[in-house]
């Protein structure tokens, strides 16, 4: 792309550009926002950003939009957001806590009818993730889990496998506060295993992910184990005979 290309041979001039582009961002015309945004996006995943002291500068004019009347300017801070894991990741835990508010309100966007800026918050946020404090996460931990439930069952195979694979990363968090985490495992177990039969291969993929991630969690090593073993990504699953066993471990 042109940002990357731009911030491999021409690192000098960006704060320049960027101090001259900062405008557009509050710019009338959508297209101009949308431009603007897509190239600080695509910026914050490069790691020269923070050679050139640009991060807090970008990071900040980024947030700033979070509320723009345009579906795609709001999806795309969010994609930029989340490529600061990829471009510095060091500096996610420093703002951890504001990229993750910044995730939470995403997925919280009531003027979202194709669930864009949601799907881009989810996917966001497990790329955070293994970067940010834990304490930032534990906070918001049971309002993530039980907002992302409903994407389980979505008629869209890439909000079905992004809300997936990113309740198997909050899993990692649940110790803390296990017991409230246990039940919300629970709630989505039965959807979870059902899926393991979805039409879509990622989907698939992403539930035996959550499951290998939640065993740890349910209190049986049995079950644990099962889903370690049979879940793994690279082996085939006879479903009728591992839900057979998966019932005499719940009973």
């Amino acid at each position: 792309s042109l940002c990357s290309a731009m911030a491999r041979h021409a690192g000098p001039r960006l704060p320049l550009i960027v101090k001259n582009l900062i405008p557009t961002l509050s710019s009338v015309f959508d297209s101009q926002r949308i431009t603007t945004t897509a190239f600080f996006a695509e910026l914050l995943s490069c790691n020269v950003v923070n050679d050139l002291l640009l991060l807090e500068t970008v990071m900040d004019n980024m947030t700033g939009r979070q509320k723009d009347p345009c579906t795609l300017v709001r999806m795309l801070v969010l994609r930029g957001l989340g490529n600061i894991a990829a471009g510095s990741p060091e500096k996610v835990r420093k703002h951890g806590a504001k990229l993750l508010a910044s995730m939470v309100n995403g997925m919280d966007d009531k003027d979202d009818p194709h669930n864009l800026v949601a799907l881009e918050a989810m996917s966001s946020l497990s790329k955070l993730l293994d970067h940010v404090e834990e304490r930032d996460i534990q906070s918001m931990l049971l309002h993530i889990a039980i907002r992302i439930r409903p994407f389980f069952d979505s008629e869209q195979p890439d909000l079905r496998q992004s809300s997936i694979v990113l309740f198997g990363n909050l899993t990692k968090f649940s110790q803390g506060d296990g017991e409230v985490f246990f039940e919300q495992i629970l709630n989505g177990l039965v959807t979870l295993l059902l899926h393991l039969q979805d039409p879509k291969p990622e989907v698939v993929k992403a539930c035996k992910f959550a499951l290998r991630m939640c065993g740890p969690s349910m209190g049986c090593e049995g079950l644990c184990d099962m889903f370690l073993n049979h879940l793994r990504e690279d082996r085939s699953l006879h479903y009728g005979e591992f839900m057979n066993n998966v019932c005499k471990h719940l009973v």
